[in-house]
């Protein structure tokens, strides 16, 4: 059944619930002079907590600048950001790789497994760097979640592409991180493996709580969110709650003939 489009409601805004994550001011500027281009423009926006949010926008459109910002990867020219109550900005490289890998899981679009490490290993890789004690519970119910049981002591080219991205995925929530980022998650799956993913991934979010913040162009899989932010021009120019694919199409639409 289709949904009628819900109304936009005001670019940026986030549940009255315990912040995740967000952003002040953000702004990220690339080049100087004749070259210099705004990747990020003053942005502010907060991600509530157990909720998971899609970015949309096109290329050059910063939405992969604000996840990177956003996940620490990437420091911004100006502004704050925050996971929880710590700001980024004043961490030195030590510190925020340690934050990185506590508060912070990653899913990337080509999975960035270690190919010499079995599935077991790397799902656990952040936990053994970082020699944090391991919740063995939490992590057997994760494998369990994404099936993996099977295939543990398998290394990544003996897994398909969906198997490594489960690995990448529970990798991302071993930790038990405030946000899970997810960088086009589903871009280099066929259609039936990628909603698979999204799916553990919407699970993630109603069963664990996990907040999760993902980039995607396809509205398919920004469907899987509880709401979507629309970037353009290093801006947050709208935003919908509860989407299905059709409303958030309708809205790219309308947004391009605009």
């Amino acid at each position: 059944m289709t949904m009628t489009a819900p109304a936009p409601t005001a670019p940026g805004s986030a549940p009255t619930r315990q912040i995740a994550a967000r952003t002040v001011g953000a702004t990220k500027i690339y080049g100087s002079g004749d070259t210099e281009v705004t990747a990020l423009d003053s942005v502010d926006v907060s991600f509530a907590s157990g909720e998971f949010t899609a970015i949309m926008g096109p290329s050059g459109s910063g939405k992969s600048t604000l996840m990177h910002s956003l996940a620490g990867l990437d420091r911004l020219t100006s502004g704050q950001v925050f996971i929880g109550d710590t700001d980024l900005s004043g961490l030195n490289e030590r510190d925020l790789t340690l934050l990185r890998r506590t508060e912070i899981g990653f899913v990337f679009q080509a999975f960035n497994l270690i190919p010499t490490l079995t599935a077991e290993e790397n799902i656990t890789l952040p936990l053994d760097l970082g020699r944090a004690s391991r919740d063995e519970a939490w992590i057997d119910a994760v494998v369990n979640a994404v099936g993996l049981q099977q295939r543990l002591g398998h290394k990544p080219n003996e897994l398909s592409g969906g198997q490594q991205q489960r690995v990448a995925v529970a990798r991302a929530l071993a930790s038990r991180p405030a946000v899970v980022f997810a960088d086009e998650p589903t871009g280099n799956l066929d259609s039936t493996t990628g909603a698979e993913i999204l799916s553990f991934m919407r699970r993630a979010v109603n069963e664990y709580g996990q907040t999760t913040v993902m980039v995607t162009h396809d509205p398919v899989a920004a469907s899987y969110a509880d709401r979507v932010l629309f970037l353009a021009d290093g801006r947050i120019v709208s935003e919908l709650a509860n989407p299905d694919a059709d409303a958030i199409l309708a809205h790219l639409r309308a947004a391009t003939n605009s």
